[in-house]
């Protein structure tokens, strides 16, 4: 860790020690993502108040350095997914469900609506896996959650609104605190420093190991958790147009990853060999993590 950089573990993670006798419930799908403090567990609720606390510019920086080292290990998706079996996701207000089940549903929704597009479906498998830097020590914090960009001032429409940064160091800075703070209008995406988390991870871990999936694949790793973006469309002054047209898919992905949650596990033994023909194809072997 970088000097002038703290990591604070704000709490220990929701681990199982029996998935396979996991049965979570759920909420009706209406009522996903009801961020109302009266409604949202009070995990939820400390792990976004220390999201926009500690997620600053330079911790930001800090953790692309640190995790950009890709030194943690070597892991086909496979593993990586099976080791995910025994997380649980402490920002998610609708359903307390081991990662890698969700993993499964949403690759499942999107073959059920898009049995033509196997890169698609990688995409709704991999998703999440990021989520393994909790189970190395990073936390949740700065592993789940929605993301947003950092190093300009929060968009009212993120969760639990602009007031949630008041203990933000960046806020107090005149360079970091405007609605364009280090970035041009329209600079794109790209430039952007969004705060740290898996969808960032994955989407390093996927530029730095082999692959043959598309640029839009790339797009829904990055931003799948980008909700004032392609929900809340906000921060579209930062965009291109590579970036509208990313968007597109974006949206298409969110539908799956939000409303394939469901109470029932998936028989991932059934689904083991479909999904590991795909992997060969176009995520293959070992990856550096």
């Amino acid at each position: 860790m970088s000097a002038g950089v703290e990591v604070v573990q704000a709490y220990t993670p929701i681990v199982l020690t029996d998935p396979s006798e996991y049965r979570p419930e759920v909420k009706d799908t209406s009522k996903f993502r009801d961020f109302r403090i009266h409604n949202t567990p009070a995990h939820v609720v400390r792990t976004y108040d220390a999201m926009h606390t500690y997620q600053t510019l330079a911790f930001v920086k800090d953790r692309l350095e640190h995790w950009g080292r890709l030194d943690h290990d070597h892991l086909t998706v496979m593993e990586a997914l099976e080791k995910l079996n025994n997380l649980v996701d402490e920002s998610d207000p609708d359903i307390d469900l081991p990662n890698s089940y969700h993993a499964f549903q949403t690759a499942e929704g999107i073959r059920k609506n898009h049995p033509d597009k196997e890169w698609l479906q990688v995409t709704g498998l991999i998703h999440d896996i990021g989520k393994l830097m909790a189970l190395w020590g990073e936390p949740q914090w700065a592993v789940v959650g929605d993301t947003y960009p950092v190093g300009c001032a929060p968009d009212p429409c993120i969760v639990f609104g602009v007031e949630s940064f008041h203990k933000n160091p960046d806020m107090k800075d005149k360079k970091l605190n405007t609605r364009l703070g280090i970035y041009e209008e329209n600079c794109g995406l790209d430039k952007v420093y969004m705060s740290w988390g898996h969808d960032e991870y994955l989407y390093l871990v996927l530029r730095a190991n082999n692959h043959s999936l598309p640029e839009e694949a790339l797009a829904i790793v990055r931003f799948h958790s980008f909700y004032p973006w392609h929900t809340g469309e906000a921060y579209k002054y930062l965009c291109n147009n590579k970036d509208s047209e990313m968007l597109v898919w974006v949206k298409e992905f969110n539908q799956y990853d939000l409303y394939t949650k469901a109470p029932e596990m998936p028989d991932t033994e059934a689904l083991y060999d479909y999904y590991e023909g795909l992997l060969r194809k176009y995520l293959p072997g070992k990856l550096r993590w």
